[in-house]
């Protein structure tokens, strides 16, 4: 446990400090001429035009920025209450989740607008795009829910439905499922994107209400914030079994994954974002909790750069409305 390591089954009882120095240093910030002060929510890459896109909640905005530019393309207005935004590669097209109508708008990003409206159930709130099978998969966290949809039609195909409020989805590309966050559960479901059907569900031993995931696919890996008793959780999708846990600040909402570095992203709201280090399947470390504005709790890394991107709503208690870009510091 020296030093903040991992081996399988272990649980950090306090906080480490970093071994290595700052692992951030704030880059730019870029000022989104929008409404300041209102809630950001998530963000996605869309990595073939080199555009971040950052959804407004209380505005209902999708912000496209070009990161090569550090520039604002389009905000595109009309999603009510957006919540994450799920970006189809080779489409051009974003499923955003519109929370304020129930609604998925569909966002066709080369007219930088909304070109359809889907019904949804009740919060709208993550997805993913299973590439192989021209799907987007949808959760409904309060409808207990998922839509699935079919991007050739944009049109929904199915419902799956389950007891518990669902979380935040994720398409593993190697084992090709869908795995989906069951948060009331504390359970993991397996999706087959083939038939659409649930194929398990898995306990996560040692979380409480896990909301967010990413996933290390070729190390077969889930990363997973447990909110409800604010632990960071590695699962084995292949033992089908948590492997190991760390504390982490109040407000954790979002985790993102950096293959190149091997770097783990949380964004807590609290003021910090956490970043833990992959050492190797089984081995993990915190290797720092970099303090950023109250409020910030969710992010998003661009693998190609090794960048991190976070929305601002204020600093020091005053309304902004901005990205502020983080470059990686690496030993």
């Amino acid at each position: 446990m020296r030093g903040g390591a991992f081996i399988a089954g272990a649980l950090l009882a306090s906080l480490v400090l970093p071994t290595r120095g700052a692992t951030l240093k704030k880059l730019a910030a870029i000022d989104l001429h929008g409404p300041r002060g209102e809630h950001f929510d998530h963000l996605d890459m869309d990595y073939g035009d080199h555009y971040l896109l950052s959804a407004q909640t209380g505005a209902g905005i999708l912000y496209v920025i070009d990161v090569q530019q550090n520039a604002v393309v389009a905000a595109i207005h009309g999603l009510p209450g957006v919540t994450v935004p799920v970006y189809a590669p080779g489409l051009e097209k974003v499923y955003a989740c519109d929370w304020g109508e129930n609604k998925i708008g569909i966002v066709n990003l080369k007219q930088m607008k909304v070109v359809k409206r889907l019904a949804s159930s009740e919060k709208p709130n993550g997805g993913t795009y299973a590439k192989g099978f021209s799907k987007v998969y949808i959760s409904d966290t309060l409808g207990k829910e998922v839509q699935v949809i079919d991007v050739r039609t944009d049109a929904p195909v199915k419902t799956l439905r389950f007891e518990s409020e669902t979380g935040m989805a994720q398409y593993d590309e190697v084992a090709r499922k869908v795995w989906l966050n069951l948060r009331n559960a504390n359970e993991i479901a397996e999706i087959d994107p083939q038939t659409d059907k649930v194929a398990a569900r898995y306990r996560v031993a040692g979380c409480d209400f896990n909301h967010a995931m990413v996933i290390d696919a070729k190390n077969r890996r889930a990363f997973l914030l447990c909110v409800g008793n604010n632990v960071f959780t590695v699962f084995n999708l292949e033992k089908h079994r948590a492997i190991a846990h760390i504390r982490l600040p109040e407000g954790a909402d979002d985790v993102k994954f950096d293959p190149g570095l091997r770097r783990i992203y949380v964004a807590c709201e609290s003021g910090v974002i956490t970043v833990i280090e992959e050492q190797d399947p089984d081995h993990f470390r915190k290797l720092e909790d970099f303090p950023v504005q109250k409020g910030v709790h969710t992010l998003e890394v661009d693998t190609e750069t090794h960048r991190v991107y976070t929305p601002e709503a204020e600093e020091n208690g005053q309304p902004v409305c901005r990205m502020i870009v983080y470059e990686a510091v690496q030993p």
